[in-house]
């Protein structure tokens, strides 16, 4: 597996009669965090609050597939209920007005246990088989449809609350690290430190945005695979891309970051070039990449699905979509993967067709074909 420490935010919290109960609070941090799920489409948030547009008069789900509105026409509500109330209308794309299956009922208990543990570790277990055991489903049953429904794990769901319950507390300017380590439920300061460094990422919400008032850096330098960019920002890195030219590469990136202050950054970023070179040559990890990239949630599976893939092998996208429990989502899979801010270090020219030939990479196939063969000649060395 590569060494890679990956900074991607799920950004899931509460949904159910809890998450409402929540929801209905006015605090402007809480409408951030709705929007940005919104931006999101983070279905994990589909039972928490919906969202009315006051331009079309029609209120939806966060995962709603139809185009974004603008922010200052966006109101939210607690339920589906209280937006028919003021007058909005259901969307017949996402029908945020359908009452719920046996299924999200299960999970919406279940997430009311979570945050009870949350709140309460020593009074409330958040093992699989006490959570299972509560809406009295099995634990490999209930970890299925509790993928099913969020779109992540239980163990994902609740680190990702732990996270946000982190980051609200570290905003607080009277709050030190180490009580909001404890007021998130973190047994101790280290299980912090493992964790901020793979989900304390850019947000998809400042990445649309531009990223501004981000400062990031940028190196290039030459390769047999031809020109090599990587940027970063204070966290780690936030791209890494192939190409001829240099001058078109820093283009793209700061079309890509429009508002942040981009700036050549070579001997800030000397070891982290060298590293990913070093890679691009088919070379064994040696150094710890930490990345700071925006990621859904589906993404983040795929991407820490693609780390396991040993160097010098190969997974179909349809192996990689049944791997993270979404087997007919294979196209899914391409379109992450496609996505990708940081190629080599998330190697996702280890993904192929179903019949092992060589598809589609947005650096070029030849380049693909050539970091694949790179990598085997390695890996038969031993």
């Amino acid at each position: 597996m590569n060494s890679v420490a990956v900074l991607i935010s799920p950004s899931v919290t509460t949904h159910g009669p809890l998450g409402q109960n929540i929801m209905k609070s006015t605090s402007p941090d809480l409408n951030d965090v709705r929007w940005q799920s919104v931006m999101e489409r983070n279905r994990a948030l589909d039972h928490a609050f919906v969202f009315a547009v006051k331009t079309t008069g029609v209120f939806c789900r966060p995962s709603c597939p139809s185009r974004h509105p603008l922010r200052t026409n966006v109101e939210f509500y607690p339920d589906a209920e209280m937006a028919q109330q003021r007058g909005f209308r259901a969307c017949k794309r996402c029908r945020p007005d359908r009452k719920l299956s046996a299924n999200e009922e299960a999970v919406c208990k279940v997430c009311q246990v979570i945050e009870r543990g949350l709140a309460d570790p020593e009074e409330q277990k958040l093992d699989l088989t006490t959570l299972a055991k509560a809406v009295g489903l099995s634990a490999e049953h209930f970890q299925r449809v509790f993928r099913d429904v969020t779109g992540v794990s239980p163990k994902q769901f609740i680190s990702a609350r732990r996270m946000a319950a982190l980051r609200k507390s570290l905003r607080l300017e009277d709050e030190d690290v180490t009580s909001a380590t404890y007021a998130a439920g973190f047994g101790s300061s280290s299980r912090v430190y493992e964790r901020t460094d793979s989900e304390l990422g850019m947000s998809p919400g400042m990445y649309r945005k531009g990223a501004p008032g981000v400062r990031i850096r940028f190196a290039t330098t030459e390769s047999s695979l031809g020109k090599v960019l990587v940027a970063a920002t204070e966290k780690g890195i936030c791209a890494v891309k192939l190409g001829d030219n240099a001058n078109s590469m820093e283009l793209e990136l700061r079309d890509e970051f429009f508002l942040a202050e981009v700036e050549s950054g070579v001997d800030e970023l000397k070891q982290w070039l060298k590293e990913v070179l070093s890679r691009v040559e088919g070379k064994r990890p040696q150094t710890l990449l930490p990345l700071d990239i925006q990621a859904t949630a589906f993404q983040r599976q795929v991407y820490e699905e693609l780390l396991k893939i040993p160097m010098g092998q190969t997974r179909s996208y349809a192996e990689v979509a049944k791997a993270i429990g979404k087997p007919t989502g294979h196209r899914a899979v391409a379109r992450a993967c496609a996505r990708n801010q940081a190629t080599i270090v998330i190697p996702c020219h280890r993904v192929v067709k179903n019949d092992g030939s060589i598809s589609g990479y947005r650096w070029g196939k030849d380049r693909k074909e050539e970091l694949l063969q790179k990598e085997r000649v390695t890996s038969q060395k031993g």
